[in-house]
């Protein structure tokens, strides 16, 4: 049965596309810790990170940061945090959180944010991708 993510990634489930190539895709959390707040996954649904093969954790690894560049480029923040849990969804997870206190690196602060904010938000970090 596919994940959330894959459903995400073939159009079944909407989502605020942030980036996508042949082999990942970012979109926006819709339960953010932050305006921004970023998920990088693969396109192939591997439970685990660290089951990854190498070429597709590095690649991952590669396309968040291009994403992560870009978000630090289009919000007001500190830094973007890298951070790799992955307990909620089966499916290998990147979350990009720009920060600017520790508060919301720890996902017990959620933002609050409407459709055309999230859109806005997207186009914002979208734009700023090299």
């Amino acid at each position: 049965m596919p994940t959330i993510f894959t459903k995400i990634i073939n159009g079944e489930i909407p989502s605020y596309k942030i980036a996508e190539d042949e082999n990942f895709f970012a979109f926006l959390d819709i339960n953010p810790n932050a305006e921004g707040h970023t998920l990088c996954i693969p396109k192939k649904e591997v439970d685990k990170i660290m089951d990854l093969d190498e070429d597709t954790y590095m690649g991952l690894m590669a396309f968040s940061r291009k994403i992560g560049k870009a978000i630090e480029s289009a919000l007001d923040c500190k830094r973007v945090g890298i951070i790799v849990i992955g307990l909620e969804v089966p499916h290998a997870h990147v979350h990009l959180i720009p920060l600017n206190e520790m508060a919301e690196a720890t996902f017990q602060n959620k933002v609050k944010l409407n459709a055309e904010e999230f859109e806005a938000i997207a186009a914002k970090i979208r734009s700023k991708i090299v």
